[in-house]
């Protein structure tokens, strides 16, 4: 996922000594990352909200309650998310045949449509 958000259009890479940043060029904010890991049945709930549009993803979190994290899991989200919460980028991995592999490509999200990402959590 490093080099899908390093290339995308709104991130810069500020590289020095001891330490590499991303910002979010449009606000000047800092991207952090976090990792999320959830077992199997959590993890495919994860993978439809995700597959949903961002209200019914929403609504369905209001209803549910949001993903609860473990320690291990099968599947494991990636999230970058800018400290303005106005940029996110996330990707989904499974893991199998002893490693984890994408379920879906990077995806990323800008302005309000994060508010609804930020839900999961």
């Amino acid at each position: 996922m490093a080099a899908a958000l390093s290339a995308y259009q709104h991130i810069e890479i500020k590289k020095s000594l001891f330490s590499t940043k991303a910002i979010y060029t449009p606000t000047q904010s800092h991207v952090k990352a976090v990792i999320l890991e959830y077992n199997p049945s959590v993890g495919e709930r994860v993978k439809n909200l995700l597959d949903m549009p961002l209200d019914k993803m929403a609504a369905d979190i209001l209803q549910q309650g949001k993903p609860v994290a473990g320690a291990n899991g099968n599947f494991r989200l990636e999230l970058c998310l800018s400290a303005d919460h106005q940029f996110c980028a996330l990707q989904l991995f499974r893991f199998g045949d002893f490693q984890y592999k994408p379920v879906f490509e990077p995806r990323f999200y800008e302005g309000e449509d994060v508010g609804y990402i930020i839900q999961l959590m």
